[in-house]
Protein backbone atom coordinates (compact mmCIF):
# COMPACT_ATOMS: atom_id res chain seq x y z
CA UNK A 1 0.00 0.00 0.00
CA UNK A 2 1.00 3.37 -0.49
CA UNK A 3 1.97 6.18 1.79
CA UNK A 4 -0.12 8.67 1.97
CA UNK A 5 1.50 12.08 0.46
CA UNK A 6 1.14 13.79 3.81
CA UNK A 7 0.81 12.60 7.12
CA UNK A 8 -0.01 14.55 10.57
CA UNK A 9 0.71 12.51 13.46
CA UNK A 10 0.58 13.93 17.28
CA UNK A 11 1.33 17.44 15.69
CA UNK A 12 0.70 20.11 18.86
CA UNK A 13 1.41 23.85 18.71
CA UNK A 14 1.55 25.79 21.95
CA UNK A 15 2.86 29.95 21.65
CA UNK A 16 4.06 31.88 24.46
CA UNK A 17 2.03 34.80 25.09
CA UNK A 18 2.77 37.72 28.36
CA UNK A 19 -0.23 35.77 30.13
CA UNK A 20 1.31 32.05 29.54
CA UNK A 21 0.94 29.41 27.15
CA UNK A 22 -1.41 28.90 24.96
CA UNK A 23 -2.22 25.78 23.20
CA UNK A 24 -3.69 26.40 19.73
CA UNK A 25 -2.90 22.70 18.67
CA UNK A 26 -3.36 19.29 20.89
CA UNK A 27 -2.01 16.17 19.19
CA UNK A 28 -3.20 16.54 15.37
CA UNK A 29 -3.67 13.50 13.51
CA UNK A 30 -4.26 14.07 10.08
CA UNK A 31 -3.47 12.32 6.33
CA UNK A 32 -3.98 13.65 2.75
CA UNK A 33 -3.58 10.89 0.30
CA UNK A 34 -1.66 11.06 -3.26
CA UNK A 35 -3.80 13.55 -5.51
CA UNK A 36 -6.40 14.05 -2.78
CA UNK A 37 -8.57 17.09 -2.22
CA UNK A 38 -9.10 17.55 1.47
CA UNK A 39 -11.08 20.56 3.17
CA UNK A 40 -10.54 21.05 6.78
CA UNK A 41 -13.25 23.63 8.84
CA UNK A 42 -13.74 24.46 12.76
CA UNK A 43 -14.87 27.33 14.35
CA UNK A 44 -12.99 30.61 14.39
CA UNK A 45 -9.72 30.64 16.01
CA UNK A 46 -9.96 27.09 16.58
CA UNK A 47 -6.40 27.01 14.56
CA UNK A 48 -6.56 25.87 11.08
CA UNK A 49 -4.39 28.30 9.74
CA UNK A 50 -1.70 27.69 12.29
CA UNK A 51 -2.02 24.03 11.05
CA UNK A 52 -1.37 24.98 7.16
CA UNK A 53 1.46 27.34 8.45
CA UNK A 54 3.20 24.76 10.11
CA UNK A 55 2.70 22.02 7.06
CA UNK A 56 3.96 24.68 4.99
CA UNK A 57 7.26 25.41 6.75
CA UNK A 58 5.91 28.77 7.69
CA UNK A 59 6.03 28.11 11.21
CA UNK A 60 7.40 24.68 13.32
CA UNK A 61 5.22 22.63 15.72
CA UNK A 62 5.87 22.25 19.41
CA UNK A 63 5.97 19.15 18.76
CA UNK A 64 4.74 15.51 16.99
CA UNK A 65 6.22 15.11 13.43
CA UNK A 66 5.14 15.92 10.01
CA UNK A 67 6.05 13.40 7.33
CA UNK A 68 5.87 13.61 3.27
CA UNK A 69 5.56 10.32 1.78
CA UNK A 70 7.83 8.12 3.63
CA UNK A 71 10.32 11.14 4.60
CA UNK A 72 10.01 12.98 7.66
CA UNK A 73 10.15 16.89 7.51
CA UNK A 74 12.87 18.96 6.65
CA UNK A 75 12.54 16.78 3.56
CA UNK A 76 9.27 18.57 1.56
CA UNK A 77 7.59 18.34 -1.51
CA UNK A 78 7.33 21.95 -2.91
CA UNK A 79 4.41 23.47 -1.49
CA UNK A 80 2.38 26.73 -1.99
CA UNK A 81 0.16 28.82 -0.12
CA UNK A 82 -2.85 30.75 -0.58
CA UNK A 83 -4.07 33.22 1.75
CA UNK A 84 -7.54 34.69 2.01
CA UNK A 85 -5.54 38.15 1.41
CA UNK A 86 -3.98 37.00 -2.06
CA UNK A 87 -0.57 38.47 -0.45
CA UNK A 88 0.17 40.42 -4.02
CA UNK A 89 3.11 42.98 -4.48
CA UNK A 90 1.35 46.21 -4.49
CA UNK A 91 3.74 47.74 -6.74
CA UNK A 92 4.01 44.80 -8.78
CA UNK A 93 1.91 44.45 -11.89
CA UNK A 94 -0.45 41.24 -12.94
CA UNK A 95 2.47 39.64 -14.34
CA UNK A 96 5.30 40.37 -12.45
CA UNK A 97 3.32 39.36 -9.35
CA UNK A 98 2.72 35.63 -10.83
CA UNK A 99 6.13 35.87 -12.18
CA UNK A 100 7.98 36.12 -8.81
CA UNK A 101 6.74 32.90 -7.91
CA UNK A 102 9.57 31.48 -9.84
CA UNK A 103 12.14 34.42 -9.20
CA UNK A 104 13.82 32.82 -5.63
CA UNK A 105 14.72 30.01 -7.62
CA UNK A 106 16.91 31.89 -10.06
CA UNK A 107 14.49 31.23 -13.03
CA UNK A 108 15.63 33.80 -16.00
CA UNK A 109 13.18 37.02 -16.17
CA UNK A 110 11.86 36.25 -19.62
CA UNK A 111 11.34 32.40 -18.84
CA UNK A 112 9.16 33.04 -15.67
CA UNK A 113 7.27 36.07 -17.44
CA UNK A 114 6.38 33.85 -19.95
CA UNK A 115 5.06 30.90 -17.83
CA UNK A 116 3.44 33.58 -15.80
CA UNK A 117 1.83 34.65 -18.87
CA UNK A 118 0.38 31.73 -19.95
CA UNK A 119 -1.50 31.37 -16.71
CA UNK A 120 -2.88 34.81 -17.05
CA UNK A 121 -3.93 33.46 -20.16
CA UNK A 122 -5.68 30.72 -18.29
CA UNK A 123 -7.36 32.82 -15.51
CA UNK A 124 -8.98 35.51 -18.35
CA UNK A 125 -7.30 38.52 -17.35
CA UNK A 126 -5.31 38.80 -20.82
CA UNK A 127 -6.71 42.42 -20.83
CA UNK A 128 -5.23 43.48 -17.01
CA UNK A 129 -1.91 41.99 -17.34
CA UNK A 130 -0.33 45.45 -16.67
CA UNK A 131 -2.37 46.74 -13.84
CA UNK A 132 -2.04 46.58 -10.58
CA UNK A 133 -3.70 44.90 -7.67
CA UNK A 134 -5.58 48.16 -6.91
CA UNK A 135 -6.79 48.02 -10.00
CA UNK A 136 -8.44 44.59 -9.66
CA UNK A 137 -11.87 43.20 -8.33
CA UNK A 138 -11.08 41.06 -5.12
CA UNK A 139 -12.08 38.09 -7.67
CA UNK A 140 -9.44 38.93 -9.80
CA UNK A 141 -6.76 39.50 -7.23
CA UNK A 142 -7.39 36.17 -5.88
CA UNK A 143 -7.13 34.73 -9.29
CA UNK A 144 -3.76 36.59 -9.41
CA UNK A 145 -2.50 34.86 -5.94
CA UNK A 146 -3.71 31.16 -6.91
CA UNK A 147 -2.22 31.51 -10.85
CA UNK A 148 0.64 32.34 -8.56
CA UNK A 149 0.52 29.67 -6.65
CA UNK A 150 0.19 27.64 -9.44
CA UNK A 151 3.62 28.68 -11.40
CA UNK A 152 5.50 27.68 -8.21
CA UNK A 153 4.24 23.69 -9.66
CA UNK A 154 3.60 22.61 -6.34
CA UNK A 155 3.04 19.29 -5.42
CA UNK A 156 1.08 20.57 -2.68
CA UNK A 157 -1.39 23.37 -2.53
CA UNK A 158 -2.34 24.85 0.99
CA UNK A 159 -5.18 27.40 0.73
CA UNK A 160 -6.43 29.29 4.22
CA UNK A 161 -10.26 30.76 3.13
CA UNK A 162 -8.98 31.98 -0.39
CA UNK A 163 -12.64 32.70 -1.68
CA UNK A 164 -14.14 33.96 2.24
CA UNK A 165 -13.95 37.40 1.31
CA UNK A 166 -15.96 37.49 -2.15
CA UNK A 167 -19.28 37.81 -3.20
CA UNK A 168 -21.74 34.67 -3.66
CA UNK A 169 -21.21 34.25 -7.52
CA UNK A 170 -17.20 35.09 -7.31
CA UNK A 171 -17.14 32.53 -5.19
CA UNK A 172 -18.78 29.75 -7.45
CA UNK A 173 -16.82 30.98 -10.26
CA UNK A 174 -13.54 30.83 -8.56
CA UNK A 175 -14.71 27.13 -6.97
CA UNK A 176 -15.43 26.25 -10.50
CA UNK A 177 -11.86 27.08 -11.62
CA UNK A 178 -10.30 25.75 -9.00
CA UNK A 179 -11.60 22.55 -9.57
CA UNK A 180 -11.14 22.68 -13.20
CA UNK A 181 -7.28 23.41 -12.62
CA UNK A 182 -7.04 20.52 -10.07
CA UNK A 183 -8.53 18.39 -12.33
CA UNK A 184 -6.35 18.93 -15.21
CA UNK A 185 -3.02 18.96 -13.16
CA UNK A 186 -3.83 16.54 -10.23
CA UNK A 187 -1.88 17.78 -6.67
CA UNK A 188 -2.50 17.51 -2.95
CA UNK A 189 -4.44 20.21 -2.13
CA UNK A 190 -5.03 20.91 1.55
CA UNK A 191 -7.93 23.43 1.90
CA UNK A 192 -9.02 25.89 5.03
CA UNK A 193 -12.46 26.54 4.70
CA UNK A 194 -15.60 28.40 7.15
CA UNK A 195 -18.16 27.39 4.62
CA UNK A 196 -19.34 23.56 4.76
CA UNK A 197 -21.60 24.23 1.51
CA UNK A 198 -18.20 25.33 -0.19
CA UNK A 199 -16.19 22.04 1.74
CA UNK A 200 -18.92 19.59 0.23
CA UNK A 201 -18.54 20.88 -3.10
CA UNK A 202 -15.26 20.75 -3.40
CA UNK A 203 -13.22 18.22 -1.20
CA UNK A 204 -12.60 14.13 -1.34
CA UNK A 205 -12.70 13.96 2.45
CA UNK A 206 -14.18 17.16 5.26
CA UNK A 207 -11.63 16.91 8.50
CA UNK A 208 -13.64 18.48 11.44
CA UNK A 209 -11.52 20.62 13.70
CA UNK A 210 -12.76 21.05 17.43
CA UNK A 211 -12.50 24.81 19.11
CA UNK A 212 -8.84 25.38 20.57
CA UNK A 213 -7.29 23.42 21.28
CA UNK A 214 -7.93 22.08 17.81
CA UNK A 215 -8.25 18.40 18.07
CA UNK A 216 -9.88 16.45 14.92
CA UNK A 217 -13.09 15.39 15.75
CA UNK A 218 -14.11 14.03 12.21
CA UNK A 219 -12.55 12.50 9.49
CA UNK A 220 -15.74 12.06 7.07
CA UNK A 221 -15.39 10.75 3.11
CA UNK A 222 -17.73 12.65 0.47
CA UNK A 223 -18.70 9.74 -1.78
CA UNK A 224 -20.41 11.73 -4.63
CA UNK A 225 -18.79 11.51 -7.65
CA UNK A 226 -17.22 14.51 -9.18
CA UNK A 227 -18.27 17.19 -11.24
CA UNK A 228 -20.89 18.10 -8.12
CA UNK A 229 -23.65 20.54 -8.61
CA UNK A 230 -21.70 23.81 -8.61
CA UNK A 231 -25.55 25.90 -8.23
CA UNK A 232 -26.37 27.55 -4.97
CA UNK A 233 -27.92 24.39 -3.58
CA UNK A 234 -26.69 20.72 -3.13
CA UNK A 235 -27.34 16.94 -4.34
CA UNK A 236 -30.10 15.49 -1.58
CA UNK A 237 -27.02 12.83 0.02
CA UNK A 238 -24.63 15.82 0.55
CA UNK A 239 -27.23 17.58 2.71
CA UNK A 240 -27.73 14.96 4.65
CA UNK A 241 -23.36 15.16 5.09
CA UNK A 242 -23.60 19.01 5.78
CA UNK A 243 -26.36 18.46 8.35
CA UNK A 244 -23.87 15.65 10.40
CA UNK A 245 -20.92 18.23 9.78
CA UNK A 246 -23.40 21.38 11.15
CA UNK A 247 -24.18 18.89 14.19
CA UNK A 248 -20.63 18.66 14.72
CA UNK A 249 -19.80 22.37 14.24
CA UNK A 250 -22.51 23.57 16.80
CA UNK A 251 -21.97 20.64 19.43
CA UNK A 252 -18.52 22.11 19.19
CA UNK A 253 -19.53 25.86 19.86
CA UNK A 254 -21.42 24.82 22.64
CA UNK A 255 -18.60 23.13 24.06
CA UNK A 256 -16.66 25.94 23.68
CA UNK A 257 -19.06 28.29 25.14
CA UNK A 258 -19.51 26.53 28.54
CA UNK A 259 -15.60 26.77 29.62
Amino acid sequence: MNAPALTCNGVTKVFESLSGPIEALASIDLTVAADEFVCVIGPSGCGKSTLLRIIGGITTQTSGTITFGRTVEPARPRTAMVFQDHGLFPWMDVLDNIAFALESRGVPKLVRRAGAMQLVERIGLEQFVSSFPHQLSGGMRQRVGIARALLADPQLLLMDEPFGALDAQTKLVMQEELLATWESQRREVLYVTHDLTEALRLGDRIVVLSGRPATVVADLPIVRRRPRSQGFGLEPDLEVLRNEVWSLLEAEARRHAQR
